[in-house]
């Protein structure tokens, strides 16, 4: 199980490339009118998490709405629950019975059979949060903030962070190795960051990218990962096979992977997704 969150460096209203508007009661990607007349945070997903197998799985919106994919139960959300600020992104628990969303200031919300074990929320953070990952005994999870810097929280152990360091790119994203021992950072550059019994397996951090990366997605072995970028591009490395990329989905931003059997799914921000096998 993996999760994802969307390219959320900065600002809360600039959830991928696109001009966004932000007022105190209105938050919506500049030219969509249905996203404009909604209130509270723009309604395109900006997480996605999967169930143990990869064969369904959720995605969830800056408001903190959940909907199930696959034929996944949905455990509950926080659908016309106030919240101070929007959610950027989710990650399941082992068991699929159950996931945990986090709010851009480090706020965690768990449904279904995952627990609480703290969060940043009352916490004044350098740089906001950007991502989440559970650890493999679903007892703990770490949160990542833009700038590289790692909070652990339950049977999650703080493993290094690039906090300190000045990088080319905001962290984008993060994910957890399958054996729980160690972790990955990546930039919106494609720099990667690992930490732990995580190896290094290479990047995209000296490429020219067409659109900046969003999210990191390994294999069920841990002996390599994707990178997806936010147009759909693929770039994989270690043992994860390049099946294919799209960069048509609607033309919405690209937000994850699903990885399942050596096959994978790209979904996008609209819920619309291609699998390549």
């Amino acid at each position: 199980f993996w999760s994802v969150t969307s390219f959320e460096p900065f600002a809360v209203c600039e959830l991928y490339s696109a001009a966004f508007t932000d007022t105190s009661t209105n938050c919506a990607r500049a030219g969509d009118p249905a996203a404009a007349s909604a209130p509270g945070f723009a309604f395109s997903d900006v997480g996605i998490a999967s169930n143990p197998t990869g064969t369904g799985y959720w995605t969830v919106d800056p408001s903190g709405l959940v909907t199930g994919h696959g034929g996944v139960q949905t455990f509950g959300d926080l659908a016309g629950v106030p919240i101070s600020q929007p959610i950027v992104g989710m990650t399941a628990t082992p068991s699929g019975l159950g996931y945990w969303l986090v709010a851009r200031d480090g706020g965690v919300f768990s449904f279904g059979n995952a627990a609480f074990f703290g969060s940043t929320g009352n916490i004044v953070l350098n740089r906001p949060i950007v991502g989440m990952a559970a650890t493999n005994a679903g007892h703990g999870y770490w949160l990542v903030a833009s700038d590289g810097g790692v909070f652990s929280f339950g049977d999650a152990q703080f493993l290094g962070s690039m906090g300190a360091t000045k990088l080319n790119q905001p962290v984008v994203g993060m994910a957890a190795n399958p054996n729980g021992t160690g972790y990955w950072m990546v930039a919106s550059d494609g720099g990667i960051f690992s930490f732990g019994s995580a190896q290094f397996f290479g990047s995209t951090g000296a490429l020219a990218l067409n659109q900046p990366i969003v999210s990191i997605a390994p294999t069920a072995a841990g002996g390599g990962y994707f990178l997806v970028a936010s147009d759909g591009g693929v770039f994989s490395f270690g043992d994860a096979i390049f099946r294919g990329a799209n960069t048509t989905l609607g033309g919405a931003p690209t937000i994850g992977m699903v990885v399942a059997n050596g096959s994978y799914r790209i979904v996008a921000a609209d819920e619309t997704s291609v699998v390549f096998v």
